[in-house]
């Protein structure tokens, strides 16, 4: 059983953060200091009030001169406003001297990354002399705001920056003491049960459980006692746990199963009621194992929130991971933090047990490639940058490499791998594309999903593997809620399929595309397609390696690249899921060659799915907001149930008997609504939102989709029908799909369960 704690502070040194080089004096007297109060530990997302004192230093504050708070630009806290004193997050500000201030705030762009939200407090009309004060306070109650929220994510040390521009000359100097808050979990709000997805027989695992509060973060305010109850012998689980209140997760390590099966344990409180639901882990004979991975993600070091170390503690011991890597944008990497996060990888790496892999994320703009991850299989290798965009230090400036074509030039004798990813730039692959190195497409984080970047390779004739990750920027790598901004998304995951959880394995792995994506839940997936006459697998692409081995094969797994002369496929899927699977699209490049799934049109109940998805465009601002409401004319709904609705703070409510309205957000993924009806009660399904609507008779809801094309980037309402209960976790079926002569055939399915997640295989490539 493993617990750990979380709390150092962010060391200032690996921090490519870029001050004016031009300042008034060296001495940190000269420019006063802070103090903040209270101190002490405050719940997130909680309404809190804090008075903020600067004193001046010995230069005085002049005419026009400025102080200004910064915090980081991924926290997602209460924007600060002056105007209205009865709202979240008023502000004030007043001198001891009776001087007037001019306060301002900016969400963006007032300070260079990774500081972006500044509140400016400007001397208007006088001046301050040493020992004179300012005094801010952050969420002011005297007259009726309810004070300020803070961000969704822990944070041990929640820094309220501060610069001052004494001279009044525009450049701002930063002040030495740093206030700080604790920002801690709030209460429990649900359990989670953590199980991998494959195991042979007699192979060990582990087997977590952990409290999460009401924005995930795990929490040590929940305790009590709890029993598990297994569907299979377990060899090395107890029967139960004392979850003891400080603990902010616990692992039990070295469990085994003996005979092939698929197990599943639950998790009971003293009352006997089942408080978590584990993933299932099938057990069975093979070559492989699965292993799961979040390998993007950063910290304060960077843009991020948190320190490196907690990082990686977070991935290993909350979200029970099996392989983690750190990718800070590299144009911020300093050296001394390069040379820090190698040190740190290595430390945590251990192989069989966890894995880290050392690399950065090369964050060109998308006119010279676009976001692509880097991966070393050792520790010790250069950064060759995209710019040194942050870094002061130009010595090794030469090392860059100013677009993706240069990167893989530079890379071309490293063993490394790389991956193509959307953030807040995207990557070109038409652009540059070097499928010996990069082998797999990123289609989903908490970014959102972009499937159109694998896509956009088949014409190309790249063959590309799909990973998921988090991209996560709250210090939550494995398990990462999108919070209250910037993200829309839940974090998602990647599945290796390896004979073992080692380094070489892995990169073996990815180089053969052997993993499918998640956007953050945990399954069993397994595709393979089979064929009538003897077929050649190949070792590595032919097109890329023309001296690459093969073997004559008449079945072939997931990311495989294989020529065939059968003029059709059988794909075989098996997918095991956690919760009931909604439908299964199996695909032949961006066709939909049939949808599977676990009950049939006489099945379908009183419920009616409404979903809203896409984008904007690709670029960085392709967050879709949706507003409106879903009425379904006389029919009353018995009951609703929301979709990836991940902002408790938006609107999204059952309105009266047949109405709900909703205010959401899609970044290329998906939320919605299941609403079960009272049963014969006709009626019109009306729905009306900023984005266009649609009216059609209850009855015509049935088991296929009806879509209302709403523009942008594949943004559309999707209504249909389900069963009122569909107890399908389990789907095992055989598709024959016709191959084209002229063309790969990548084969490959995407998977929904009920409850919002998705899964994608890895394509198998298939040429004649």
């Amino acid at each position: 059983m493993t617990d750990s704690g979380i709390g150092t502070l962010v060391d200032s040194d690996l921090v490519g953060e870029v001050w004016t080089m031009a300042q008034p004096g060296t001495d940190p007297v000269l420019y006063g200091h802070v103090e903040i109060e209270p101190k002490g530990k405050f719940p997130a997302r909680s309404l809190q009030t804090f008075r903020m004192t600067y004193t001046v230093g010995r230069f005085g504050l002049d005419d026009t001169g400025a102080i200004r708070i910064m915090q980081r630009a991924m926290g997602d806290g209460g924007a600060l406003q002056t105007n209205d004193p009865t709202g979240h997050n008023y502000v004030t500000a007043t001198t001891s001297s009776g001087v007037p201030l001019g306060v301002e705030y900016s969400r963006y762009g007032a300070m260079p990354r990774p500081r972006w939200k500044v509140l400016t407090i400007r001397v208007a009309g006088g001046f301050l002399r040493e020992g004179d004060e300012i005094e801010i306070i952050f969420g002011d109650t005297s007259k009726g705001s309810p004070g300020l929220k803070l961000q969704s994510m822990v944070e041990p040390n929640f820094e309220f920056k501060v610069a001052a521009d004494v001279c009044a000359v525009g450049h701002y100097t930063p002040i030495p003491n740093t206030p700080n808050i604790n920002i801690v979990p709030g209460e429990a709000a649900l359990w989670r049960a953590v199980l991998p997805s494959l195991r042979r027989p007699g192979e060990t695992f582990q087997f977590g459980l952990k409290a999460e509060d009401n924005w995930g973060n795990p929490t040590d305010q929940a305790q009590g006692n709890f029993t598990f109850r297994a569907n299979m012998a377990v060899k090395g689980l107890p029967d139960g746990v004392e979850y003891s209140l400080g603990e902010r997760a616990v692992s039990f390590e070295g469990l085994s199963v003996d005979e092939p099966g698929t197990l599943r344990i639950t998790v009971h409180d003293e009352t006997g009621a089942e408080v978590a639901q584990s993933h299932p882990l099938v057990v069975q004979d093979g070559p492989h194992s699965g292993y799961w991975a979040d390998l993007h993600g950063q910290s304060g070091e960077s843009i991020g929130i948190g320190t490196s170390r907690d990082y990686f503690e977070f991935g290993r011991n909350m979200a029970f991971l099996d392989a983690l890597s750190h990718q800070a944008n590299d144009f911020q990497v300093n050296n001394a933090f390069w040379a820090y996060l190698n040190d740190l990888t290595a430390s945590y790496h251990q192989d069989h047990r966890f894995l880290t892999f050392p690399g950065y994320e090369w964050s060109g703009n998308t006119a010279v490639g676009g976001d692509r991850n880097v991966f070393y299989r050792t520790e010790g290798r250069p950064i060759y940058r995209s710019s040194h965009a942050l870094l002061v230090d130009r010595s090794d400036l030469d090392m860059d490499a100013n677009d993706a074509n240069l990167l893989f030039e530079r890379l071309a004798d490293e063993d490394c791998v790389v991956y193509a990813h959307v953030g807040g730039r995207y990557a070109d692959i038409a652009f540059a594309h070097d499928g010996t190195k990069e082998t797999a497409m990123e289609i989903h984080s908490a970014w959102g999903t972009f499937e159109w970047l694998l896509t956009d390779g088949f014409p190309l004739g790249h063959r590309s593997g799909v990973v998921c990750n988090s991209d996560g920027h709250k210090g939550r790598p494995g398990a990462s809620y999108p919070g209250v901004s910037t993200f829309g998304a839940y974090g998602g995951l990647t599945c290796f399929l390896t004979d073992e959880l080692t380094r070489d394995s892995f990169f073996d792995c990815l180089k053969r595309r052997h993993h499918y994506g998640t956007t953050g839940t945990r399954l069993h997936l397994d595709v393979t397609a089979g064929f009538a006459q003897p077929a050649t697998l190949f070792d590595l692409d032919p097109n890329l390696f023309p001296d690459a081995g093969s073997q004559t094969v008449d079945k072939v797994m997931m990311g495989d690249i294989v020529q065939t002369t059968s003029d059709t496929a059988t794909l075989a899927v098996r997918a095991v899921t956690q919760a009931p699977i909604e439908r299964i699209e199996v695909r032949n490049g961006t066709e939909v060659v049939e949808t599977l799934r676990g009950y049939t049109e006489a099945d379908l109940g009183s419920r009616i799915r409404v979903l809203w998805s896409g984008a904007e465009y690709r670029g960085r601002g392709r967050d879709t907001n949706w507003k409106g409401k879903v009425s379904f004319g006389g029919a009353r709904i018995r009951r609703f149930e929301k979709i990836n609705a991940w902002n408790h703070e938006r609107l999204f409510e059952q309105q009266d008997d047949n109405t709900i309205v909703f205010d959401a957000i899609t970044t290329g993924n998906y939320g919605g609504f299941d609403a079960w009806l009272e049963v014969d009660q006709p009626g019109d399904l009306i729905i009306a939102t900023n984005l266009g609507g649609m009216t059609m008779p209850l009855g015509d809801v049935g088991f296929e989709d009806c879509v209302m094309e709403a523009g942008g980037l594949e943004r559309r309402i999707t209504v249909f029908r389900l069963p009122d209960e569909n107890p399908c976790r389990e789907i095992e079926e055989k598709v024959e799909i016709p191959l084209a002569a002229d063309r790969d055939n990548p084969l490959w399915i995407c998977l929904n369960t009920e409850d919002g997640f998705q899964a994608w295989s890895s394509p198998i490539y298939v040429f004649k």
